[in-house]
This record gives structure tokens, C-alpha cells and sequence, in this order.
């Protein structure tokens, strides 16, 4: 009977450290201009060189709605997922899904704005009706705009509209104004009645682009953090060196080499590690997602039971935000600083 309590035991444990450690894992992304290097590292091979160097295999899936994969990643079918840091907190962590923010990798420096038809100054947005994608970052956005000028959101009227169908609302006579990000939004600035009143680059480093991991996942297995995060950084340097792989990614994200040049001159890339890293360790980090805290509270988007800004805890290298009983989103740049060090 102890032989076989001792044999249970042992298979137990072994079943258990099975469950913990995994070989094989999963990334989804969707098409923008600052995840288009996931398209390309897997199409080039470069993930699967990392991967096999630590012996994993990491699979690069594309989900073509966005808010769609950030819920699937959420609901456990993907160990890592592209997204931003509002997203972030009011998805997964608001899920009570642990997160860790494990590649910064841009921030919108333009490619999110607010469009007005036949108008031409940010003032003359109070009374319009505003379509947008609602609690997305363009409804944070709005926001900060409105905030800049006085008003808020009690001056417009917001209409929830899909991202897919923003660019033909905009041609009817019925829609004033947009909110978006590209490339929609450089599709609207095309007609002749639009101006573009406010963008990110109002708000530097606000809304920000990560790759999330499951922060259980990630530390049961450094090696996929080391491994993607290897990979994000090699195909960094194809971007800034290669126009091959700019024309690549241009493509595959439906437009012309040049379409995709002029996306990228209103994102602030992090190329290097080190700028990263910085970014990351930055004060203004902590005080970017207090904001967004406060935001994400006013619109119910931190759960039912929240009962402040501060109910789900945000780990930052300066400091916690929100409650540091209850961390469900961190900022974690350890792994970007071994790039930095070589120690990948």
C-alpha cells in the first residue's frame, strides 16, 4: 500500500511539473502598424530560429479583429497577444487575467486621431455626433482631446461603430466626425472635407503597444520570453537596415511601401532595446496608466466590482498603481534588458 501511495505521489508531481512546463506556445496578432513584425518574423523564419534555440516551438497566429484576439488571448487560447496598455487593463487584467507587458514596443505618435468634417479646429467639436470603436483607445483619445479644451464627454454624442465599417460612415452625410487609428485613419484623411483636429502625438507615449504574455505562463517559462523577445529585436534590425522587409510587412498589411513609411513616421518605434528599457523605467509610464486607470473606472470598464481607479494593481519599475494586493497588469522589462545586455 506505501509502494503505491509513493507511486501516486511521484506520478502526481511528475504530471504536475508536465502541466508547468510546456514546449509549445502560442502569439496571436492583429494588423496594425506596430505588430506587423510579428507577420514578418514568423514568415522569415526568425521566431522559429529562437524558438529552436531554446527548444520550444512558438506558433504566430493573425486574428483579423482585433478586440476578438485580445479575447481570446483573455480566455486562455493564446499564451501572448498583441495589444495596447489600456486594452490590456481593461481585458485581461480586468478579467483577473495576470499579465505581463513583455515587449514595449512603440507608442502612437499620430496614427490615432480625431477627424472633423468641414471643420478645422478641435473647439468646434462640441454638440457633434463622434463615431468611434467605444472604450477603445480612440474613446480615451476623445477624451484627453475634449479634456484639452475644456469640454468632456456631456459637449458630444459618441455612436459605437466597428472599426470595419468607420471608413464608409464617414462618406455619409450623417457622420461629422471619426476617432480611428491607422491606416483607417489615413484613409479618411484622403477626402477633401477632412481635417484631422488632434492626434497622439498631443499626448506622447499614452497609448502605448505591447506584447502581453500570461505572466503565470511567462514565469513557468522564461525561455519563451527570452525567445520572443530575441526574436522581436532581430527583426528590429531587419526594419531599420532592410527595405525588403519594410516592403514585406507593407504588403502584408495592405498597402504600398511608401502607405506604410508614412505609418510608421507617426509611431515611435522603440528599435533598439535600450529605448525600451528607458521608456519603461520612466516616471511618465506610471502616470500614463494612472490616467488610463481613471478613464477605463468612469466608462466601467475595470468589472462591476470595482469600487475605484485603483481597484486592479499595474506594476511599474517606479512603482505600483493602483493596489499592490491585487497586480494583474506588470511592466516587467527584465527580458528586454537582457537583449540589451547581450545575454540572450
Amino acid at each position: 500500500m506505501k509502494t503505491i501511495k509513493t507511486l501516486t505521489l511521484v506520478l502526481a508531481l511528475i504530471c504536475s511539473s508536465n502541466a508547468l512546463a510546456k514546449d509549445k506556445f502560442s502569439v496571436c496578432w492583429s494588423i496594425y502598424v506596430g505588430w506587423m513584425p510579428w507577420e514578418y518574423g514568423d514568415s522569415s523564419g526568425i521566431v522559429k530560429k529562437w524558438a529552436d534555440k531554446y527548444d520550444i516551438e512558438i506558433d504566430v497566429v493573425q486574428i483579423n479583429d482585433y478586440i476578438e484576439s485580445i479575447n481570446q488571448y483573455t480566455s486562455g487560447q493564446f499564451d501572448a497577444c498583441t495589444m495596447t496598455n489600456m486594452d490590456a487593463l481593461t481585458i485581461p487584467a480586468a478579467s483577473f487575467v495576470d499579465s505581463t507587458a513583455l515587449i514595449v514596443g512603440d507608442f502612437s505618435n499620430g496614427n490615432d486621431g480625431i477627424v472633423l468634417k468641414d471643420k478645422t479646429d478641435l473647439k468646434q467639436i462640441k454638440g457633434q455626433t463622434i463615431n468611434l470603436v467605444e472604450l477603445s483607445v480612440s474613446h480615451y483619445l476623445l477624451a484627453r482631446g475634449l479634456d484639452s479644451i475644456g469640454l468632456t464627454e456631456r459637449d458630444v454624442n459618441v455612436v459605437n461603430t466597428s472599426d470595419a465599417d468607420l471608413v464608409a460612415a464617414y462618406t455619409t452625410e450623417d457622420v461629422t466626425s471619426v476617432v480611428t487609428w491607422n491606416p483607417l485613419l489615413s484613409e479618411i484623411e484622403k477626402q477633401p472635407s477632412a481635417s484631422k483636429v488632434f492626434d497622439s502625438s498631443n499626448i506622447p507615449g499614452e497609448i502605448i503597444d505591447l506584447l502581453v504574455v500570461n505572466a503565470q505562463t511567462l514565469k513557468e517559462n522564461p525561455k519563451l520570453g527570452k525567445a520572443l523577445v530575441g526574436a522581436w529585436y532581430e527583426i528590429m534590425e531587419k526594419m531599420s537596415a532592410d527595405q525588403n522587409a519594410l516592403s514585406h510587412m507593407a504588403e502584408a498589411s495592405g498597402t504600398d511601401l511608401a502607405g506604410y513609411q508614412a505609418q510608421l513616421a507617426s509611431t515611435k518605434m522603440f528599435y533598439k532595446a535600450k529605448e525600451a528599457v528607458e521608456f519603461t523605467q520612466s516616471p511618465h509610464l506610471s502616470k500614463t496608466m494612472k490616467y488610463v486607470a481613471e478613464f477605463s473606472f468612469k466608462h466601467g470598464l475595470l468589472g462591476d466590482g470595482a469600487p475605484d481607479a485603483g481597484f486592479i494593481g499595474i506594476e511599474t519599475p517606479s512603482g505600483v498603481v493602483g493596489n499592490p494586493q491585487n497586480i494583474k497588469l506588470r511592466f516587467d522589462p527584465s527580458f528586454m534588458e537582457m537583449a540589451v545586455n547581450n545575454s540572450l
